[in-house]
């Protein structure tokens, strides 16, 4: 009995040093981010850095304006959300609710085999065949725009929003289904009323993961968006080329001197993609949270 103490003991301790050494890593790695992200401020204004609408690191004198950048990496997310989020949430339901059981057994792979598949991939695939295909059939000057880039972010978070938001599905309990349709509803009525508002905060969480995983995607927007530091209007900015601030980051990460001020610009961009980030995750877990509360206050 004490060698089984000793054995959970040694078992809890060793999850409490795990826990303990991600949250020094995460320190640190912010510490290392912000130390040189804060360094550009120095010689350069904070308000011409978030406001600036010109990024010409290379001009005399430099001009580090993060706007272009910063709206583009919107532009690019908000399109990759209106596509991922309907159609993943829609296939979720179909797989966990309607399909049969070989059906869902042969697509829950093909969904996880998706997410497995390398983001350079993603991104020769749509140069090589999206691009051409927007510019051909929307007669654009270059498909290597806003919208390509939309498209290829909204499929590689598909697979996220998909698995996740059937996981939460297929948790609901049978009986609370069971019920619904015991008392009269349609299958439909069922879903739409009963499982979907039971799921949401687990469908919530997935919608803010697969956000996020198209804010900090790199490889594949930086193939095919152009990569034009210029303010996109809407809606006719889908249809330009635009930069976003990881693929910034990407591009010229490699050229500059270490040390000067475009160095540490980059590391400022840094700053800002981390920041928005740990926001995104925060409103997921609010989300969350708001909706166990109001179905734990429901029942």
């Amino acid at each position: 009995m004490s060698n089984r103490k000793y054995q959970e003991k040694a078992i809890e301790s060793l999850l409490y040093l795990s826990g303990v050494t991600a949250v020094v890593i995460l320190f640190l790695i912010c510490i290392f981010l912000f130390k040189d992200g804060l360094a550009l401020f120095q010689n350069y204004s904070l308000s011409d850095f978030l406001l600036g609408t010109k990024w010409y690191p290379t001009s005399q004198p430099s001009q580090f304006g993060l706007l272009p950048l910063l709206i583009g990496s919107m532009v690019v997310t908000f399109g990759a959300i209106i596509f991922s989020v309907p159609l993943g949430i829609a296939v979720a339901i179909y797989i966990s609710e309607l399909a049969g059981e070989k059906e869902a057994d042969l697509l829950k792979p093909l969904v996880e085999i998706l997410a497995g598949i390398p983001s350079v991939v993603y991104g020769f695939f749509g140069l090589v065949v999206l691009v051409p295909l927007l510019q051909d059939l929307l007669d654009l000057p270059t498909g290597q725009n806003a919208l390509a880039g939309s498209i290829m972010l909204g499929i590689m978070a598909l697979p996220t929003i998909i698995s996740m938001s059937e996981d939460a599905i297929s948790s609901v309990p049978r009986s609370i289904k069971d019920g619904s349709l015991a008392l009269g509803s349609t299958e439909w009525q069922t879903i739409n009323k009963v499982v979907l508002p039971a799921a949401l905060s687990g469908i919530s969480a997935a919608v803010m993961l697969g956000i996020g995983r198209a804010i900090g995607e790199t490889m594949t927007v930086m193939m095919v968006t152009g990569n034009t530091a210029i303010i996109p209007g809407f809606p006719e900015g889908f249809f330009e080329p635009v930069r976003t601030m990881t693929a910034t980051i990407a591009l010229e990460m490699g050229e500059v001197p270490q040390g000067s001020e475009h160095f540490y610009a980059l590391f400022a961009i840094g700053s800002v993609l981390f920041i928005t980030t740990f926001i995104t995750n925060i409103v997921a877990e609010y989300i969350k949270r708001k909706y166990k509360f109001n179905l734990g206050a429901g029942q």
